[in-house]
């Protein structure tokens, strides 16, 4: 037998705990007990958030809420810059470009970050701009993007700042009100640890004034809907909602709620910073080249000249149980990824760390075995969250 560890930026590991929640009898979404738990669950995600404006649960993945997030607020022709540093990037354009939007990119080197003065400079030299997107987190890279000084730019123009935070929200502090965020969406499956299939969005009173003149067709990811039926007494969805995933939701934002955010944030540094130290002591390169700019979420690495990347992860994954992601798009095959987020420990990474030293032994490899995990291990001495 071979114990399965899941150590991707999403879907990640969840608690026994949560899914004793996931798996209680269904309720009706529209009863008193659905009821309590909704608005309950609602007002610990605005606490995670960091927010006071308006927040609906979305039953889709992250995507569904990016979606709604370009429809929402935008009429067919408006224009819109998204800052581009990787996969989900180009979703954002790639959407933007579907439902008919006229679209500016800034186009990054997958593992860069975004410069916020190429984005002031872009609303200086375009006054008609009417939506920036970015990503707070990449996944396909692990940047992590400076989203509190593009949103202290992007407030001073008529430009609404729409932000992908699914995989950094809970991993990284992120502050929606006091960075001027207008519209940030999240999923339930990244460092919330709760099962798949919801989607999480804020939306400021910028952001409605928009909405409110958007001839942008939409139905199931009407903002407009979404908001009415919250109105309601009790809230309510207009659509039926991922009851048991919303239940298993409350239960994750408890867990978070009990260890502390800032517990939460200096967990997943502590995480990402022994990773980043392992896989360097094996003489492996991480693709974000400048320290500051490395998320918490996922550490991403190179493949090493003479190594299958896709060898690397299926070995990691088959032979000794660890699921690891391999690169998508464009850096499909040239790097692979490594997730430490969510409910995730000390030991799972040192699981990792040496499941791929295995792997890389038994690909030809030549590195000086039990480094990695030497390294990891060191880190967490010396930086031990649990102490904190």
């Amino acid at each position: 037998m071979i114990k399965r560890y899941v150590m991707t930026p999403g879907p990640t590991p969840i608690s026994e705990e949560v899914l004793q929640e996931h798996a209680r009898p269904l309720m009706h979404h529209r009863s008193p007990e659905f009821s309590r738990i909704f608005v309950e669950t609602t007002t610990k995600l605005k606490k995670l958030f960091k927010t006071e404006n308006d927040l609906f649960i979305l039953t889709s993945s992250g995507t569904g809420a990016m979606e709604a997030a370009v429809t929402n607020p935008f009429s067919r022709g408006d224009r819109v810059l998204v800052a581009n540093t990787g996969n989900f990037g180009e979703r954002f354009k790639k959407m933007c470009g579907r439902f008919g939007l006229d679209l500016i990119a800034l186009d990054y080197e997958w593992g860069d970050a975004v410069d916020p003065e190429d984005i002031r400079k872009a609303l200086d030299r375009d006054p008609e701009i009417k939506g920036v997107m970015v990503q707070f987190s990449e996944t396909s890279t692990g940047v992590l993007n400076n989203i509190e000084a593009i949103g202290n730019i992007v407030k001073g123009y008529k430009a609404i700042l729409i932000v992908d935070a699914i995989s950094g929200l809970a991993a990284s502090d992120m502050r929606t009100d006091e960075w001027n965020l207008d519209i940030v969406i999240g999923g339930s499956q990244k460092a919330l640890s709760a099962p798949t299939g919801a989607a999480f969005i804020t939306v400021s009173p910028k952001a409605w004034e928009m909405i409110e003149k958007s001839d942008m067709p939409r139905f199931y990811f009407d903002l407009l809907a979404a908001r009415s039926y919250a109105g309601k007494t009790p809230p309510q969805t207009p659509w039926t909602p991922g009851i048991s995933i919303i239940v298993a939701i409350n239960k994750a934002l408890d867990m978070l709620i009990e260890e502390g955010f800032e517990k939460v944030y200096q967990r997943h540094r502590a995480l990402a910073l022994a990773t980043q130290r392992a896989v360097g002591k094996l003489g492996l390169e991480l693709l974000v080249k400048n320290e500051k700019n490395r998320g918490f979420s996922v550490t991403s690495i190179k493949i090493p000249e003479g190594i299958d990347g896709k060898e690397l992860t299926k070995t990691m994954r088959v032979k000794y149980g660890v699921t690891v992601a391999g690169g998508q798009g464009k850096l499909t095959g040239k790097i692979f990824r490594i997730g430490h987020l969510g409910y995730v420990g000390m030991f799972d990474v040192l699981t990792a760390i040496a499941a791929l030293e295995m792997s890389l032994k038994d690909l030809g490899y030549i590195f000086e075995a039990g480094a990695g995990v030497a390294e990891a291990q060191k880190a967490f001495m010396e930086n031990n969250y649990l102490n904190e």
